[in-house]
């Protein structure tokens, strides 16, 4: 990618919301963008998450957030349900226009196909299977050596791979995955008709809940305490999930059935990542989970990741010397990130002492704070 022209150049390694997100930011500003993916094309983790308000407004920079809103299913409350069956709802800031949803639960594969579709507009090239192996700064560029053996020689590296980042390892930035204590189960399921925004369920071991993500489908997310981050079987996965909530009564004892015989239920491990170093070195940088990976307590490790970008493409305006736009990157970004990531481990620690309630304020006042410019 050596360019004639002046056009200056990245190579971005990831194509998940960090990286595609990036990919446009930048070539929307003229940069000459390359993509790099270990994964197979169409491949996506996970069957849908929130964009919060935050994730919005970020999209909404890019142009994209009404498609979003299009594929997903919009919402502007959090109802939360205590183990005593009281109700505690959280009223989301609207930051797009009070006409528009708070937030969207999105099928993740929509969500992928409206990002990839707008870097690819803009010219973007993206290439799966294939990965980063070297990294060297060289006359104040990034080097890099595919896994495929060939080179690539640019003005800016973004590592957006993911809370495992080989990219971090590759700048030197090692970063401890702490794993909480928890497994969260997703399961696919059709929308029951009165869940028209997030509603969750506090029980005496565990926590359950619905989030929609389009007129027709919503996941059932269950939180599991006190577990080993084991591996099941995938055969076995939808059985357990609904032995799980059986404790569960009401409207959750309702859409059990349809959780036990789903043939897409997913079990991660609650982990976050948080690098205390800079996040770049020399003409590399590091964002999104590779930087600061939060749990899923508050929903917004997309929001983080997306905001990401943008304002990386804006530091980039802003100064003229790469080096210097990134370090001004983490300077803006660092606290911000920080405070999501060690809020999403409090509220962790809340659900697993049973505290429910104790957890709904934090929450709240997270969105709030998130509600801030980015």
């Amino acid at each position: 990618m050596e360019n004639s022209d002046g056009t200056r150049s990245a190579l971005i390694v990831g194509a998940g919301i960090a990286g595609l997100t990036t990919a446009s930011a930048l070539a929307r500003r003229g940069w000459s963008v390359e993509v790099v993916e270990t994964g197979s094309e169409g491949a996506t983790a996970g069957w849908g998450l929130s964009l919060t308000g935050p994730s919005l407004r970020a999209l909404d920079g890019l142009g994209l957030a009404d498609h979003c809103l299009a594929a997903g299913y919009g919402m502007s409350v959090i109802t939360n349900v205590d183990a005593n069956g009281v109700t505690t709802p959280i009223e989301l800031p609207h930051l797009i226009g009070d006409d528009r949803p708070a937030m969207a639960g999105i099928a993740r594969p929509e969500l992928h196909r409206i990002l990839r579709a707008e870097a690819l507009r803009l010219g973007t090239r993206i290439h799966y299977e294939l990965g980063i192996s070297r990294l060297a700064q060289r006359d104040g560029r990034a080097r890099a050596e595919l896994t495929d053996g060939t080179v690539r020689t640019v003005d800016l590296l973004v590592g957006a791979d993911g809370i495992r980042s080989t990219v971090r390892d590759l700048i030197g930035r090692p970063t401890p995955i702490r794993y909480h204590g928890q497994m969260v189960w997703r399961a696919l399921v059709p929308r029951p008709g009165w869940a028209t925004s997030i509603h969750t369920f506090a029980g005496d071991g565990h926590q359950t809940g619905v989030v929609p993500i389009s007129p027709s489908q919503a996941y059932v997310f269950l939180t599991e305490n006190g577990v080993r981050p084991d591996v099941l079987p995938d055969a076995e996965l939808a059985a357990r999930m609904g032995d799980l909530l059986a404790p569960f009564t009401g409207r959750i004892a309702e859409i059990r059935p349809e959780v036990a015989r789903s043939d897409s239920v997913i079990r991660r491990p609650v982990q976050t990542a948080l690098v205390d170093a800079p996040w770049s070195d020399g003409a590399s940088v590091v964002l999104g989970d590779a930087a600061h990976a939060p749990s899923p307590q508050m929903a917004s490790g997309a929001a983080l990741a997306i905001e990401d970008g943008l304002v990386l493409a804006q530091e980039l305006d802003r100064y003229e010397d790469i080096w210097k736009a990134l370090e001004a990157f983490t300077d803006r970004r660092r606290e911000r990130c920080s405070v999501l990531v060690k809020t999403s481990v409090a509220i962790a620690r809340l659900e697993q002492e049973q505290r429910h309630r104790d957890s709904y304020p934090l929450i709240e006042a997270c969105h709030q704070r998130m509600a801030q410019p980015a």
